[in-house]
């Protein structure tokens, strides 16, 4: 079977085809669309008109992309950015109404679930205990587990896109007190998730999401272009180190740094400062860097679950009980066991 999903984030669109035979996600075929909607939606402003157009075209050249490539109907989400929109049931009507995608917005845990299935599956069992992070451009995931599924989740309003324009707006080179009050925010709104993975004591930790990766790669680790099987790390004593890079440069000169990529550089300070208080919060030295994340875990759901999953962690957005960010709390997981 060859499915497609699309992951509508603060700054891309992306549409991932794969084949999904043998109950293993392969991709055939990618794509995204940069629309950068965190820098066009204010912190808890609506989603405007032009930016919900541009979504618009951009989902349904996704769809049709996905069609091309011989894939079903696109499994279609928004993360943050959208999902704390007020008008966020608008965006969802609009982009249904313009391309026949039924886009919905997922409650934050069920992205952190979802992605820590992700990881699971690529870090495999002997991992144990595993911690998952994720920096997303809106919110900020946290996810411990012993199986195959989390058994705590948290999502945090401390998407690196966020920050950056709560504490460095309109600020091109952001001063050293920004900087800490960004960090005693974090401090503030990690404690309580730090503490329950510090008693977790988990064996393996892991960090998904294009701002870890972009940062691993800054500090040290192989690039993208060798492939998703190189073991990547990122270790906090580097991270704390490029943080001060990162802050010597003004948003426009990060880029030539490495991994640093010209439409992230503006937030990779922010992301930067999150992973690094999170990681020493939470008593992690290094993380592993894990190229499955939400997407995947999408996928895998509906390989073990089938498509009636769907339906349980999403509704209609023309409907009454749409996904909004006043209703969405916490949806249970219930993955197939394999007999045998």
């Amino acid at each position: 079977m060859r499915m497609s999903v699309v992951d509508v984030g603060s700054n891309t669109v992306r549409l991932v085809v794969a084949d999904t035979e043998g109950g293993v996600p392969l991709p055939v075929h990618t794509a995204k669309w940069r629309l950068r909607l965190s820098e066009q939606v204010p912190p808890g402003g609506d989603v405007p008109d032009e930016a919900v157009r541009q979504l618009s075209e951009a989902v349904a050249a996704a769809a049709r992309t996905a069609e091309r490539w011989g894939a079903s109907a696109p499994l279609a989400f928004a993360t943050a950015v959208v999902r704390s929109a007020p008008n966020c049931r608008d965006v969802l009507r609009a982009v249904r109404e313009e391309t026949g995608v039924r886009l919905c917005t997922l409650p934050g845990e069920v992205e952190a679930e979802l992605t820590f299935l992700g990881a699971r599956r690529w870090m495999g069992w002997r991992s144990g205990p595993l911690a998952l992070l994720d920096i997303g451009g809106g919110s900020l995931e946290v996810a411990f587990g012993r199986g195959r599924l989390p058994d705590f989740v948290a999502s945090l309003p401390l998407g690196a896109g966020r920050l950056t324009h709560e504490f460095f707006g309109g600020q091109d080179l952001p001063s050293p007190d920004s900087v800490k009050a960004l960090r005693r925010k974090v401090r503030h709104q990690l404690r309580d998730v730090a503490a329950r993975i510090r008693w977790e004591g988990p064996r393996t930790a892991v960090a998904t999401s294009r701002t870890f990766q972009q940062l691993a790669r800054l500090c040290g680790a192989s690039p993208g272009r060798h492939g998703p099987f190189m073991e990547r790390e990122l270790h906090r004593a580097d991270l704390a180190r490029a943080i001060d890079r990162l802050a010597a440069l003004p948003a426009a000169e990060r880029s030539t740094l490495p991994g640093i990529s010209v439409p992230r550089a503006a937030q990779s300070l922010a992301g930067a400062v999150v992973g690094h208080t999170t990681m020493k919060l939470t008593d992690l030295r290094s993380v592993t860097v894990c190229p499955w994340a939400i997407r995947e875990g999408v996928f895998l759901r509906h390989i073990e679950d089938g498509p009636a999953w769907w339906a349980e962690v999403t509704h209609d957005d023309a409907g009454p009980t749409a996904s909004l960010p006043s209703q969405a709390g916490p949806v249970a997981l219930r993955i197939a066991t394999p007999a045998g």
